[in-house]
């Protein structure tokens, strides 16, 4: 079949745009990630001597990092839907975000769609796959305190344990307020057959637009964050949340994500934008963490439960192109989620001047990293003028385990 001048042109118009995104992507992130490393060596005595004050300020660049990563897609034209309860009525509390996975873009989606939801973004704690660790954004998740899980038989009750220790270490030190996971352990399309199986093994619905979660990380977030006694109120799509005085996980957000005729996006799509304008539907239901069960085989249940219902929001979803209304009521209220472009220009321009002085430092005072020690837990890094700059090999990110504190 012969290519038409006008589609010749389109696509080179498609290639074009994706390199100078690329381009972009690439020069944002060499100028905002070693800047934000940057800030918060130099803030090192103020988290000394105030640590509740370093760790808002390293929330409001780790908050703006995400949100240069959520302007690719806004720009691009992918846009976000919400539907269902508002979870800005509970923004202040303590809660537990489980999501469906379907692709590396849900990572991305709510980056973007949880930048309008007050504190949230800078005060969360991510549960993500260790293999993001040696992404270009590891550093930055690995400073603010994000927890890296190990997939595997081999390595779940370990990785339990540690993220246990990582919770009790780090959540509530550095005024954690919600953590994200994805209980499903792993993309859909790679999931999918093993849970089907064992759904047919145990008679358990046969699900197709999500997978059965697994319980550990579930189990021990709750176990670990949940106070004795809490006052959580029951939350629906006009309910008005009581400010609560006590302490602990007080919230479940049940999250469901949606793409138009269930096509994922990836992150390549997020970076290139080669994809025409997406709008992505993300559905919430918020559930009072008393009414959530202890007990394990309960609490299996319970689970099951919540991604039953999201297969059925799914399906309706993917059959009329709406969520359905909640119980009780005949039609669905979607809120379209909305970023400023002026405020998003501004974390860029801020983002790309803080690169140049992060430059110039480096350059002036020709910084090299040295460990001084063979011991892993006592390695510190000496700063050491040279003539010329040079770096000597060495382990960056052991460098970051002993500055800030972090696993």
């Amino acid at each position: 079949m012969a290519v038409t001048l006008e589609q010749a042109q389109r696509v080179g118009y498609v290639c074009l745009k994706a390199l100078l995104r690329f381009a972009f992507m690439v020069a944002n992130n060499l100028v905002a990630i070693p800047s934000y490393v940057l800030y918060l060596i130099m803030l090192q005595p103020l988290r000394v001597l105030d640590s509740q004050s370093f760790w808002y300020i390293e929330g409001v660049l780790f908050k703006w990092l995400l949100a240069m990563v959520a302007s690719w897609g806004w720009w691009a034209g992918y846009t976000v839907v919400e539907w269902g309860d508002d979870v800005n009525a509970v923004s202040e509390d303590e809660a537990m975000v489980l999501v469906n996975h379907q692709a590396t873009g849900d990572v991305c989606t709510l980056m973007m769609c949880l930048q309008d939801k007050g504190t949230v973004v800078r005060q969360m704690m991510w549960l993500m796959d260790h293999i993001f660790k040696y992404t270009n954004f590891g550093i930055v998740s690995l400073i603010h305190g994000d927890f890296f899980i190990r997939q595997g038989r081999a390595h779940r009750d370990q990785q339990l344990v540690l993220l246990k220790e990582h919770l009790e270490k780090y959540y509530r030190s550095r005024n954690r307020k919600w953590i994200v996971l994805f209980p499903e352990g792993g993309f859909l399309r790679k999931r999918r057959e093993t849970s089907q199986a064992f759904a047919k093994k145990n008679n358990l619905p046969f699900l197709k637009h999500v997978t059965l979660p697994r319980l550990g990380a579930t189990q021990v977030i709750l176990e670990t964050l949940v106070a004795p006694q809490e006052n959580g109120t029951p939350a629906g799509g006009d309910a008005v949340i009581k400010e609560s005085k006590s302490k602990g996980l007080q919230w479940v957000i049940d999250a469901t994500i949606a793409y138009p005729k269930g096509e994922p996006l990836d992150i390549q799509t997020w970076i290139l934008g080669y994809r025409q304008p997406t709008v992505t539907h993300v559905h919430y239901r918020v559930f009072p963490v008393k009414d959530v069960p202890a007990e394990p085989e309960a609490l299996t249940h319970w689970l099951y439960q919540r991604f039953i219902e999201k297969e059925d929001l799914l399906t309706h979803f993917y059959e009329t192109g709406a969520f359905p209304p909640p119980q009780g009521q005949t039609k669905a209220i979607s809120r379209e989620m909305t970023l400023s472009n002026l405020w998003l220009v501004g974390v860029q321009s801020f983002a790309f001047l803080s690169g140049g002085t992060a430059t110039s430092t480096w350059k002036e005072t020709g910084l090299s990293l040295e460990l001084l020690s063979d011991t892993p837990e006592l390695s510190c890094m000496m700063l050491e003028n040279t003539a010329h700059g040079s770096y000597n090999a060495c382990d960056i990110s052991r460098y970051v385990v002993v500055l800030f504190g972090v696993i």
